[in-house]
């Protein structure tokens, strides 16, 4: 029986994916064995020792302490994509309403009598909310993971011309843009040929300040710049600078920021990007899955720290390993095996940066003595065992 921990409320539809003979699931847990979580700061909160996972129900992960659960030997998941159509139609919702001065047209309504002079009023004052089109505008799309290939293949179908860059894209990735989509040779040949401008990247420091100053030189007067990523990809005094001297047209983001509240040329957002119902069914489920797989066989797929880890059962049990990416550590493990007695049937080893992890089913019980001689090597960070 595993225990999880949950500390938001997850979507029923992914809980329900936990058979009730194998799961206990609660918000209130004294030693779980994984832990569950949408925007809940597990920067702040002490992670219990029991803790063999931890998955995020979306996909960043600025939330969770990925460095010290990788320290532990604890992989980190997430569900990247699972609401790239939620986030999707939000960007193209931000376009339109740059383009077409939507938000300013609202406003206007909202503010009408409904007197004689309505009629008037609308047809004497439209002209004020004249827009253009985005057929025939190009769009620039900086990063093409999951949301920012789906976005890039909506503006192609809206009839913009569509230019992507993204140095570490993905074969998958790849396999879904749509080949009209042209590809930038750098992130400078993006600002200047593009009318629009969509961000989708993950915060870190080789993404921040993404764009910058040295970009406003680059980018066509008026440009429309969209950002559904995170606030510190665009650089706060780059923006500010941008806007007063027009070089930015329209700034539309999904978080609004104090210095930029009341700025007629901001749509601020409160944070929608992945707010459906349908998104957040699709997260739970995803992470769901992904956390079974671990919990139950060891293997890891979607983990942000662990190397993508799978392999079919085989034998008797399943020893599951992570330890630091250094030379012998295969040899040391064989060893120890060897010396127990234990035969190895199969064997999956891979690596992610500073980090490896092994799936090692075997023929024969694992006996405790060899799990302590494992956890005594130098170098290991965690050591689990599933199965008799």
């Amino acid at each position: 029986m595993f225990t999880i921990q949950t500390l938001n409320n997850i979507s029923r539809s992914g809980l329900d994916r936990l058979p009730a003979n194998l799961y206990r699931v609660a918000s209130e847990v004294d030693a779980p064995d994984a832990v569950l979580v949408r925007s809940a700061d597990l920067h702040a909160v002490p992670i219990p020792a029991s803790v063999k996972a931890v998955a995020r129900a979306g996909a960043g992960t600025n939330n969770i302490p990925v460095a010290a659960l990788s320290a532990r030997g604890v992989p980190v998941f997430n569900a990247p994509g699972a609401n790239a159509n939620a986030v999707k139609e939000l960007v193209v919702a931000g376009m339109l309403l740059a383009a077409r001065n939507l938000a300013d047209a609202l406003a206007f309504v909202r503010g009408l009598t409904p007197d004689g002079e309505l009629e008037r009023r609308v047809e004497a004052e439209k002209k004020r909310f004249v827009g253009s089109e985005l057929a025939g505008k190009t769009l620039g799309v900086v990063g093409l993971g999951a949301i920012g290939v789906k976005v890039a293949n909506a503006a192609h179908a809206l009839g913009m011309g569509v230019i992507g860059f993204d140095p570490y894209m993905t074969v998958d990735g790849a396999w879904q843009l749509s080949a009209d989509v042209a590809k930038a040779g750098s992130l400078n040949e993006l600002f200047a040929a593009s009318d629009y401008i969509s961000f989708h990247v993950p915060l870190n420091d080789k993404t921040r300040g993404t764009f910058g100053l040295p970009a406003l030189e680059l980018v066509r007067p008026g440009v429309v710049l969209l950002n559904f990523a995170r606030e510190g990809v665009v650089d706060a005094a780059a923006l500010r600078k941008g806007l007063d001297e027009g070089r930015i047209g329209r700034y539309v983001c999904d978080f609004p920021d104090a210095d930029l509240l009341g700025d007629a040329r901001v749509i601020a957002l409160p944070h929608l990007g992945a707010s459906t119902g349908e998104a957040e069914e699709n997260c739970a489920a995803m992470v769901v899955d992904q956390l079974r797989d671990f919990l139950e066989h060891g293997n890891t797929r979607n983990s942000v720290n662990f190397p993508e880890t799978r392999m079919a059962r085989a034998g008797r049990a399943r020893i599951c390993i992570a330890n630091s990416n250094r030379p012998n550590m295969i040899g040391q493990l064989s060893h120890a095996l060897g010396q127990a007695g234990v035969n190895i049937a199969q064997m999956h080893n891979a690596s992610r940066g500073e980090l490896a992890y092994s799936l090692i089913d075997v023929d024969s019980p694992v006996p405790d003595s060899l799990v302590a001689a494992i956890a005594a090597i130098d170098g290991i960070l965690s050591v689990r065992v599933i199965g008799t």
